[in-house]
Formats: C-alpha cells, sequence, structure tokens
C-alpha cells in the first residue's frame, strides 16, 4: 500500500457549487493542517476501546458457553486477526482522500443511497452505545450501594424492569457523553490517549488480584472445555467456535466500516496501519486473557462463574469494589464515545448536512440510546454473543464486501472527491441511487436472515442449512455482497 495521502485544501461550499445537502464543515475532507494523528494516537485509540466492559464480556461469555480458558482466547484472537484485515483496507480511502465513512460511501451506494447503509451502521451503534451507557451506569449503582449498605436498592419501575436508582444512575452515566460530544473528536482523543495506559495498569491489577484470591494460575485456568469426552456439550465445539468467531468479528466489525472517521485524520498510511496493527489485536488477546482468566478463578473464589465485570465486583466488596468500578465507569466511556459516538454522529449528520452538524448528530444517537431498553440485551451470554453480535454482523459484512469491492478492485484506489459532494457528479447518477450497491446489499443480508429470525425467537424453526449460514453471517454477507456487486457494476457500466 503507498504512504500517499492526499491534502487538499478542504472543500467550502461557497469555493464549489457543493449541495447543500451533501457537504458541511464536519464532512468535508480533512486538510493538512488537521492531519495530526500519528501511529501511537491509533494504538492508544484502540488500548482505550478494547479494554472495556463489553470486551471483557465478550470473552468471559464464551467461557460461559463452554469454553475453557485458551479456547476463548484464539478464538477471540483469530477473530481480531480477520477483522484487522477489513479495518486497514477501509481505512486506507479515510487516510488517503480524508473523508468519513458516510461519505465515502456514496462511491458503492450513491449520493442519496449511501444514506441506507450509513443510517444501518448509526442504528448499530446507537445500540452499542445504549449498552456500553447501561454498564456505566450499572458501575456508578453498585459503586453508590457499596457505600450505603444498599440504601438504593428498590422495587423495579413497570415497563422498565429496573429500579429508580438504576434509572438515575443509568441517566447520569449518559450524561457525562454530553460534555464530549459538545467539544467534538479533538476531544475525544486527549481522553483516549490519556486514558489508555491507565486502563492497562487496571486490567492487569484486577488479574493479579484474581490471581491471589484463586491460589495461582493452576487453580484459576482449571476450568475444564464442555465439549471433552463426557462434558455437558461433548460434540458441540465446532458449532460453539464458528458462531463464536463471527460473534468476535461483529464485535469490531461496526469499527471496520467507519474506521475512515479515524483514519482521515492519520498523517499518513503508515501511521494508521501500524497503529492498527499494534493496537487491536494483542491488546484484545490480553484483556480476553484477562476476562477468561477471571471468570475461571471466580468458580474457585465463589463456587460460580461471573462473567459479568460489575456483579464481580459487587461480590468482592470492601474499598477496592469503588476503585475497581471507577476504572471501568472510565474504560466504558473511552469506549464509548469513539466507537459509538462519532459513527452515528456522522450519519446522521449525512442525512440533512445543512441541518444536522456532528455535535447534532452525537446527541441524537444519545436519545436513541436511552430508548432501545439496553439492559435487555445483556439478561444471558447467549442473547448478547449470537442473538445481537452476530445478528448485526449480518447487516455489516455486506457493506465491508461493497466498499473494499468498489474501493479496491473497481476503483483501484481512485475517487473523485469533488464529485462525492455533488448530485450531478459520477456518482449522482439514476437521481443519486446507485442500484448495484443497494441490491447487493440487500441480497448479502437475506442469506442470514432465516438464521437471525430464529435466534431472536421470532420464528419457532428453520432449516438446519440457514442456521449454519447464521454461524457465517458475516463471512456470507460479505464475499456474497462483493461479488455480486462487482458483477453488477460492471453490466452497468
Amino acid at each position: 500500500m503507498t504512504s500517499k495521502v492526499d491534502t487538499q485544501t478542504a472543500p467550502s461550499a461557497a469555493d464549489q457549487p457543493y449541495d447543500a445537502d451533501l457537504w458541511n464543515e464536519d464532512l468535508a475532507p480533512t486538510t493538512v493542517a488537521n492531519r495530526t494523528w500519528n501511529w501511537l494516537h491509533f494504538a492508544a485509540l484502540w488500548v482505550a476501546m478494547v479494554v472495556c466492559v463489553p470486551t471483557y464480556m465478550l470473552a468471559a461469555g464464551l467461557v460461559s458457553e463452554g469454553m475453557n480458558w485458551w479456547q476463548a482466547i484464539l478464538t477471540v484472537l483469530l477473530g481480531n486477526m480477520i477483522v484487522l484485515l477489513p479495518m486497514i483496507l477501509i481505512g486506507h480511502a479515510g487516510t488517503k482522500h480524508g473523508v468519513p465513512f458516510p461519505v465515502l460511501l456514496r462511491s458503492a451506494f450513491g449520493t442519496k443511497g449511501a444514506r441506507i447503509p450509513a443510517l444501518a451502521r448509526g442504528l448499530v451503534a446507537c445500540g452499542w452505545f445504549g449498552i456500553q451507557t447501561w454498564v456505566g451506569g450499572s458501575a456508578i449503582y453498585v459503586i453508590i450501594n457499596s457505600l450505603s449498605d444498599n440504601a438504593f436498592q428498590g422495587q423495579a419501575l413497570p415497563l422498565l424492569s429496573i429500579d429508580i436508582a438504576q434509572l438515575l444512575c443509568f441517566l447520569a452515566f449518559w450524561a457525562l457523553h454530553l460534555v464530549f460530544i459538545k467539544f467534538g473528536t479533538e476531544s475525544i482523543r486527549a481522553l483516549e490517549s490519556y486514558a489508555a495506559p491507565f486502563l492497562i495498569l487496571m486490567g492487569l491489577a484486577l488479574l493479579y488480584w484474581a490471581y491471589s484470591e484463586a491460589g495461582g494460575f493452576g487453580a484459576m485456568l482449571s476450568t475444564p472445555s464442555q465439549f471433552e469426552p463426557g462434558g455437558a456439550k461433548e460434540g458441540q465445539f465446532a458449532t460453539t467456535f464458528i458462531a463464536g468467531l463471527t460473534a468476535m468479528v461483529g464485535f469490531w466489525a461496526t469499527m471496520a466500516l467507519n474506521i475512515p472517521d479515524f483514519t482521515r485524520f492519520a498523517k499518513s498510511q503508515r501511521d494508521q496501519i501500524i497503529g492498527q496493527a499494534v493496537g487491536l489485536p494483542i491488546p484484545m488477546a490480553l484483556f480476553a486473557f484477562i476476562g477468561v482468566a477471571v471468570t475461571s478463578a471466580t468458580v474457585t473464589i465463589y463456587g460460580e462463574a461471573i462473567w459479568d465485570p460489575v456483579a464481580l465486583a459487587a461480590r468482592m466488596g470492601g474499598f477496592g469494589v469503588v476503585v475497581a468500578l471507577a476504572a471501568l465507569a472510565l474504560a466504558t466511556l473511552t469506549t464509548n464515545l469513539a466507537a459509538n459516538v462519532v459513527a452515528p454522529a456522522y450519519g446522521f449528520s449525512n442525512l440533512s448536512p445543512a441541518k444536522i452538524s456532528f455535535k447534532m448528530g452525537g446527541y441524537i444517537t444519545a436519545g436513541i440510546g436511552i430508548a432501545i431498553f439496553p439492559w435487555k440485551l445483556l439478561e444471558t451470554a447467549g442473547g448478547y454473543l449470537f442473538t445481537w453480535l452476530i445478528g448485526y454482523s449480518a447487516l455489516l459484512g455486506p457493506i465491508a464486501g461493497i466498499l473494499i469491492a468498489d474501493y479496491f478492485i473497481l476503483r483501484k484506489c481512485k475517487i473523485n472527491t469533488d464529485a462525492l459532494f455533488r448530485h450531478d457528479g459520477e456518482y449522482g447518477a439514476n437521481n443519486g441511487w446507485n442500484m448495484a450497491g443497494l441490491t447487493a446489499l440487500v441480497i448479502g443480508i437475506l442469506p442470514n436472515l432465516p438464521g437471525f429470525l430464529y435466534a431472536a425467537g421470532v420464528l419457532d424453526s428453520v432449516p438446519d442449512i440457514f442456521n449454519t449460514l447464521y454461524h457465517y453471517a458475516w463471512f456470507v454477507g460479505l464475499f456474497v455482497a462483493a461479488a455480486l456487486y462487482l458483477i453488477l457494476a460492471k453490466k452497468g457500466d
């Protein structure tokens, strides 16, 4: 890959006849002055995003589903090595052309059609925003009850199924995000850079606590795989592994799409490639080890596998619970801002650039994050891993496949940046709707739809072939959509 970066001056609506419904200052290509991120910034960004409660739950959830420690870590590591490739490939476009994800989509989907996949990605991020905010609010809830002898526990509210204190803690943590949304991406970058080293230290401290309490790594990692002969899930490893691997890919399939939102600020291709390669797979594997090791240790310490770190901290007791949960809240905040605010903020801005700024898009994201009742998604490990993660990977895989096919194979990394902001340019043909991209998107999703509806409980049964396809949802969607897009796009030439 070339390290060349386009460093044009950002266009303005006054300088060029750009359409008002396609351009604003937040969506415009970055200038030389904006290119301030080096590889350390990208590595810190990923460390700060990786070290969070949902990542911990992801790895520990695999243990809860029957894996032993090394099977879970291998699954996480392999999944992140796989998703790193589209992350770097799609990130290349952001660095070279300086445009965010919703604008890049216009090349493959048309100036109007791009709003559909941008909105789909944004809504998934809203779901993640709600989950992360609920986890952070739960940490605050446990802290105040630990300091007050559970004085703030009460009866669950009708419809919500949580008590008033849980709701208020959720809303308090939600409000904290609004501060960083107000000050934009640079405030988020600063927070990530300062928080990353602290979060690594806190993760290692948690590992040391578990090591001490369980009496060493031998006891900590002694929980056997349930897939071994005589185990509760004997003979079911392949099915669980494949579904788990797809869930691991799905975990960062969101960022694999909107990574241009960050790489557009990179000084060079080398910075974004090295930064992501250093910051994602190894820290993810390390935190996966911490998650599965501590979860395994809870079997020895408490007699049960506790895969939720907030619940674990509550069991720990003492002042340590306050420190641990404060660190978890910080980790959740850093991840939520970078992974789940930036993408939908740009996505919603793309719907109506003249009326919705990046900041307003962030506020819309925060509003939707409340409305989805995120605590419902975290009721079981199986629901978290196999319905939520795999389900949305079936939606996002096809978008990634189409973007990669369009940028690298069809256009060979060349994009007319000015035309991305004009309906009368090459990407505005057919009234702004590129039917090759939209058709490939729909057909790429369809093979996984029956399996998702079954996993979500909408359908009582489906043919086995659809369950098998659903376990490979992200991969199936990516390759089907990419191949079909290339066929349709070349026919349309």
